[in-house]
């Protein structure tokens, strides 16, 4: 096998922690998409709890097969689990990636924790993997994931129509987003202001 493009790597920060996804983590991310009761969005792919042990054991084939990066979501401050996110659609001969399979557990939704999880997972992407080029992609109907997205400074690239056939048996509507390596460091700029905003409102 060649050299993989994307290993494995913890990413710290002040509010979170990703850590690599392994098959013991199953019941922490059971707890964390509890919070919520995540599963039952429709337009979202968060495994419900009996349903978590097989996402996992998917997602870490994925990595195996196909050069992922699954990652636990947690808070720095005490180790709590609260969600997940992911490196995946690799492309190391493109320099290309998405960070896509992103939840976190109700109680962390626009909070500081996914504008400093992204400021982590491009970072790196960007200064040391050397991406040209970092995706998002959702649902169409998920309005509150493209508005998150378009925050970040990504912009729209297109809609991919009829993409994908959902386990309900609807098709699904993808909605493509990117950042690329020239537009990073008024992006990083960006993040790091509206994380310390986060961090003004919250004393």
């Amino acid at each position: 096998m060649s050299e993989r493009w994307v290993t494995p790597v913890t990413l710290t920060g002040q509010h979170v922690l990703l850590e690599p996804m392994a098959l013991e983590h199953v019941d922490e991310l059971s707890a964390a998409a509890s919070d919520g009761r995540l599963w039952e969005l429709w337009y979202t792919t968060v495994a419900a709890p009996e349903a978590m042990a097989a996402s996992v054991s998917q997602a870490l084939a994925r990595r195996e097969r196909d050069g992922e990066m699954p990652f636990i979501v947690r808070e720095a401050a005490d180790g709590r689990p609260i969600g997940s996110t992911r490196f995946c659609n690799v492309e190391a001969e493109r320099q290309r990636l998405e960070i896509g399979y992103t939840w976190y557990s109700a109680s962390y939704q626009r909070t500081a924790v996914n504008t400093e999880c992204k400021l982590l997972l491009l970072g790196h992407a960007f200064e040391t993997l050397g991406a040209i080029a970092v995706e998002f992609r959702t649902h169409w109907f998920n309005h509150a994931s493209r508005e998150a997205i378009a925050r970040l400074g990504a912009k729209q690239d297109g809609v991919l129509r009829n993409h994908q056939r959902l386990a309900d048996g609807s098709y699904r509507d993808t909605v493509v987003f990117s950042i690329i390596n020239h537009e990073w460091a008024a992006v990083k700029q960006h993040l790091r202001f509206r994380l310390a905003r986060h961090q003004a409102s919250s004393r």
